[in-house]
């Protein structure tokens, strides 16, 4: 059945991918950016009729206020990502990330449905060869991971939601953002050539942008079933370190050389593997593998060719 979806942040990274894919699916869609980068990335949904845009803030009360009054889903993608980021502006980061969040919950009506994106950087440093699975403790360590801790527990204690602990993203997407690590990783590789690899065997997972689209979708399409609980999402067989990382992107670029330095951390202190097994099972398949997505990124980088897409 279609749905009326509000996205928040709709012209950001993952918004850009989304919003195309809900209005292919038959869904009507209203976004809400306030277009920080000044990016043009939704002109090609202009020409459908089911979809709108508005230029403004979430955290504005009476804005939400009318702009959720005929939402059947709520989409939060508006945030401060990444802890760099949420560091450069910590007001913004807690207000944007959990306050707006918040105001949501207050504004909603009781059959207003929540799809929240959390990040799998919440298990922080995980047990060496013990998979994280959303009944592990969370332990965000920076302001971002604490902040959308924070919004997923009150968005579950408020039920009629369903959250995603997103793997870190990769592919390409019309917002672009290539300070993502597989992102970062093959830009380097095409025009460097080398990097300089800090805690090169910290492992993480990751998941390709697509995917994460296809995954609202399946959320949307399947609510009831999956209603009130945290989803882990990403590859399964895609939980690797930095250094096993630059293995697969040597495999399309063989001169491609990967040192590894003693400085420099990971704010988010991630070292972890995680357990998919939880979505699989509620019927959700990846399509799109990390080779997909290197494959891509190559073909991209011969069109993008510096690096004003990234969130710092």
């Amino acid at each position: 059945m279609a749905s009326k979806i509000l996205i928040t942040g709709g012209a950001g990274y993952i918004g850009s991918v989304l919003t195309p894919l809900l209005l292919q699916s038959g869904h009507s869609v209203a976004i809400l950016d306030n277009f920080l980068f000044n990016q043009a990335t939704l002109l090609d949904s202009c020409i459908h009729p089911n979809f709108s845009a508005v230029r403004g803030d979430c955290r504005d009360k009476n804005l939400m206020s009318r702009l959720m009054k005929d939402a059947d889903v709520i989409i939060p993608l508006a945030a401060i990502v990444g802890a760099p980021a949420c560091n450069l502006d910590t007001t913004a980061a807690t207000s944007i990330n959990l306050d707006a969040i918040k105001l949501i919950l207050s504004l909603r009506s009781p059959t207003q449905r929540i799809v929240l994106p959390n990040t799998n950087s919440g298990y922080g440093i995980g047990l060496k060869g013990s998979f994280c699975t959303e009944d592990s403790p969370l332990n965000p360590i920076s302001l971002y991971g604490k902040t959308k801790v924070d919004a997923e527990r009150a968005v579950l204690d408020a039920g009629n939601c369903i959250t995603f602990r997103l793997a870190t993203v990769f592919g390409l997407s019309p917002r672009m953002r290539i300070d993502l690590l597989v992102n970062d990783f093959v830009y380097r590789a095409v025009n460097d050539r080398a990097v300089v690899v800090f805690e090169g065997h910290a492992k993480r997972n990751f998941i390709h942008i697509r995917d994460v689209a296809r995954a609202f979708l399946h959320a949307i399409t399947n609510f009831e079933k999956m209603q009130g609980q945290p989803y882990n999402v990403g590859l399964s067989n895609a939980n690797l370190s930095k250094l096993e990382l630059c293995d697969e992107i040597r495999k399309h670029i063989p001169g491609f050389v990967s040192l590894e330095a003693p400085i420099g951390e990971d704010p988010d202190k991630r070292d972890y593997i995680v357990s998919n097994e939880k979505i699989e099972k509620a019927g959700f398949k990846t399509a799109y593998s990390l080779n997909d997505g290197i494959l891509e990124l190559l073909k991209g980088y011969t069109i993008l060719r510096n690096r004003i897409y990234a969130n710092v």
